[in-house]
């Protein structure tokens, strides 16, 4: 029998091992290829649904948060929430489990959005005050509204009073510098001042009480802050 054509050729010249080896090493090479092929497009698949699945969790989160703007905690239910987010119910409760579940993701996701927001370089009353003015002209109703809750919900009383600690806190940051010189048996009465001055409470009686321009709203808490800073009071 004769041998095909090239492979005879091969032996003719003494190197039929060398080519059988090389089509050994080529199929082995070919085999790799494919197999890192394989795990590169299941990793890229893997990627782009984990992300997927991130961007479907925030657009929930985001139209719970939106939905909280308008409506009492107590009144804002799943189909509500699904419709804003454009998924179906069954989609919100494979993400976050129950009702409760996605109030609590959402009480970070909003404790998140609002330290991002109220975020102020220290030391700076006018930034620290354009800050938290705006924050609240963005906010404030929505804050307002959880507070009238907090006696009638257990999770809005918690989270308005992680709210009153993070406001004393920041301003106690935000204002250390004009503090500092300050007695340091003043500084509790001054830092309660502040809190006064810019509390949520304040702004809700110069913008909704009174009616006041954002403007002159402003000016009257810079004012109160100047005033307070100034009087440099001895501890009570």
């Amino acid at each position: 029998m004769r041998a095909p054509e090239g492979l005879a050729g091969s032996a003719a010249s003494g190197s039929s091992t060398a080519n059988f080896a090389l089509l050994a090493i080529d199929a082995k090479s070919f085999f790799t290829l494919t197999i890192v092929i394989m795990n590169t497009s299941r990793s890229y698949r893997m990627t782009a649904r984990a992300e997927a699945t991130a961007r479907t969790r925030r657009r929930i989160l985001q139209a719970a948060f939106d939905l909280s703007h308008e409506k009492m905690s107590l009144e804002i239910v799943l189909s509500d929430v699904a419709e804003r987010a454009g998924v179906s119910v069954q989609t919100l409760l494979r993400h976050f489990g129950s009702r409760d579940g996605l109030f609590d993701a959402l009480d970070q996701f909003a404790r998140d959005e609002v330290t991002d927001e109220r975020a102020t370089p220290v030391g700076d009353a006018e930034a620290a005050l354009d800050v938290i003015v705006e924050h609240y002209e963005r906010r404030g109703d929505m804050v307002l509204r959880l507070l009238a809750q907090e006696f009638s919900d257990e999770r809005a009383r918690a989270i308005s009073e992680r709210g009153r600690l993070s406001h004393r806190k920041w301003v106690e940051q935000v204002f250390a510098p004009q503090l500092e010189p300050h007695p340091v048996d003043a500084h509790d009465m001054l830092t309660d001042l502040l809190v006064v001055a810019t509390d949520i409470y304040t702004w809700k009686l110069l913008r909704r009480d009174q009616g006041l321009e954002r403007d002159v709203a402003r000016m009257r808490v810079m004012y109160l802050i100047g005033a307070i800073l100034a009087s440099a009071p001895k501890g009570q």
